[in-house]
């Protein structure tokens, strides 16, 4: 929906519900949005954001009738499509996903070639009135990334998607944008390694080289080309588990000229004080399809684990040193606090938020609480529409 003030759009990510097949996906839209509006939205347009797997968009691609379905039921409903998650491109629910989730990485044709597609897609089906995102990986899992052979791949690709996209607003009038979404364990991981990455590669003279090649553009027109169509989700989940600061970290971001094209709105587990007490209460949560990234801080040291299981294993080697965790489970945004262990960070939300009312740092906000079919059942309180309804309600007050 759009929340006026210059302060962008606001939805939740279809990424929460059944959605590995087109079938899945249209089902979940029939199901549970049109619910979610009557609740939130009832008297104005609904924005949505839709998860699309590779498997989804080639039914989308090779079938313009299930395109007008699309069209024609946002429509119906009074909503309209804004932006797509393109981040899993294969199978997200009921399976052990893990690193897996980042595969194909941005090194290969098959990831260019479905974002492609999609923006294809989104220029056809998305509101007129906005410049749709393509939510995307963080390139790669961090330690796939062998050397500088296999960094430029990724710029290589993306701008030949960028390229696409340039071609696609030309013959549309459709500016369609692709944001990279940083990630622990991955090579955009920090907003510092964002930055680099963003300045050294994506937006050099030798990227502005390729897409003039690829488009014909002029060098000044290929500069600006890059800089509209290719930007970052900032997912505030991420980055407080790599305990940034949320206001400097987006300030960095403005200052460098990197568009956040989607501010998401998501809160990780936080426990201030680990003992042999919290440890065993968060078990349960190790037990996931996802990766479980937790950043541990000790006397102001960050140590990186991949997955609950190694943390566990530290604490276990040195249980004496005064430590705090902060992991990468998706909790809902409301809580501040879950049980008598745990925290959330959902202090960084709401910095965010701050920066954002005083600075319009994104022209779209989404709600990204993906796990709700993972997470222990103390904290799932009524229906999967009434969390979502809790989860908006809560993100607009904090802009009011």
């Amino acid at each position: 929906m759009q929340l006026g003030n210059g302060l962008g759009h606001l939805t939740y990510s279809t990424l929460v519900h059944p959605g590995d097949t087109w079938a899945e996906m249209w089902d979940s839209l029939n199901r549970y949005v049109p619910q979610v509006k009557a609740r939130v939205s009832p008297n104005k347009k609904f924005g949505v954001s839709l998860r699309l797997s590779a498997a989804s968009v080639k039914t989308l691609t090779g079938d313009p009738q299930e395109r007008d379905r699309l069209k024609e039921f946002l429509k119906a409903h009074d909503m309209y499509l804004y932006t797509v998650n393109a981040f899993p491109y294969g199978p997200f629910k009921n399976r052990v996903v893990k690193k897996d989730v980042y595969e194909p990485d941005w090194s290969t044709d098959l990831r260019s070639t479905y974002t492609m597609q999609v923006a294809d897609i989104l220029a056809e089906v998305a509101s007129p009135d906005v410049n749709p995102s393509i939510q995307s990986p963080p390139l790669g899992f961090k330690p796939n990334v062998k050397g500088p052979e296999y960094v430029n791949e990724f710029t290589r690709h993306v701008i030949k998607t960028v390229a696409h996209m340039v071609m696609l607003e030309k013959r549309t009038g459709r500016t369609v944008t692709l944001a990279l979404e940083p990630e622990p364990a991955c090579f955009l991981e920090t907003t510092e390694e964002a930055v680099d990455y963003f300045k050294n590669h994506l937006y050099a003279s030798e990227a502005v080289r390729q897409l003039v090649t690829a488009t014909g553009l002029s060098n000044s027109q290929a500069e600006s080309a890059l800089r509209r169509h290719l930007g970052m989700v900032y997912d505030i989940c991420h980055q407080a588990v790599e305990y940034e600061d949320i206001g400097k970290s987006l300030g960095d971001l403005d200052a460098a000229g990197i568009p956040v094209f989607k501010l998401q709105e998501a809160a990780a587990l936080r426990v201030p004080d680990v003992t042999p007490e919290t440890v065993a209460a968060m078990r349960p949560f190790a037990d996931t399809v996802y990766l479980t990234q937790t950043v541990e801080r000790i006397d102001g040291k960050l140590n990186k684990y991949l997955n609950l299981e190694d943390a566990f294993a530290a604490f276990e080697a040195n249980p004496k040193l005064k430590r705090e965790w902060r992991t990468h489970v998706h909790v809902p945004v409301f809580l501040d606090k879950i049980g008598q262990h745990f925290e959330t960070t959902r202090f960084a939300i709401e910095d965010a938020l701050k920066y954002h009312k005083k600075h319009k740092s994104s022209p779209q906000l989404e709600i990204e609480t993906y796990t709700w079919d993972v997470l222990p059942d103390s904290m799932k309180t009524g229906s999967i529409v009434d969390y979502v309804e809790r989860e908006l309600d809560w993100v607009q007050d904090q802009l009011k």
